[in-house]
């Protein structure tokens, strides 16, 4: 049925989930099972959060995670589709290194950094993820690569 007053509704920002892990704990009266969801928040515009949370269920789970992330979203300083900076940066194990790319060349990333990068807007950068394979380090690592670059662009005065 036609509705002429029906508006889809426009999302502020895009999630991503990265991650469900199920966790299985041994109690007196049996197992108790739940969920863990990890999640990326961005706006393609600059903007990008991540959560992580749990749950009895995935759904929840993911709500949950949701609802983490947009609460601890963080800007990014951006010069046109790419990084204005090189850096290498340290989260627990894992490292990672963000460079710069030619207009035109996308994102050369694997799976988590990739998704993070997505989210924030970046088009045309090169990442590797270095030491760990954990999802959730390799995250936070590049969340704070990029908020490290927000910070050599203050300090060196470039407005982008």
């Amino acid at each position: 049925m036609y509705n002429p007053n029906y508006k889809p509704e426009v999302k502020e920002f895009e999630e991503t989930v990265v991650q469900i892990n199920r966790i299985s704990k041994k109690t007196k009266g049996g197992n108790q099972i739940r969920f863990s969801a990890l999640v990326v928040v961005g706006d393609r515009k600059g903007r990008v959060g991540v959560g992580n949370a749990k749950a009895k269920d995935v759904r929840s789970a993911i709500l949950k995670s949701i609802e983490e992330a947009k609460k601890r979203l963080v800007s990014i300083t951006m010069s046109g589709t790419t990084i204005p900076f090189s850096v290498n940066d340290k989260f627990s194990a894992s490292k990672v290194l963000l460079k710069p790319a030619p207009p035109g060349s996308g994102i050369i990333a694997g799976g988590p950094m990739r998704m993070v990068l997505e989210a924030v807007g970046l088009r045309d950068v090169v990442g590797k993820t270095l030491g760990s394979n954990n999802k959730i380090s390799n995250v936070k690592a590049t969340i704070s690569a990029l908020v490290k670059v927000s910070e050599l662009a203050k300090k060196k005065g470039r407005k982008i």
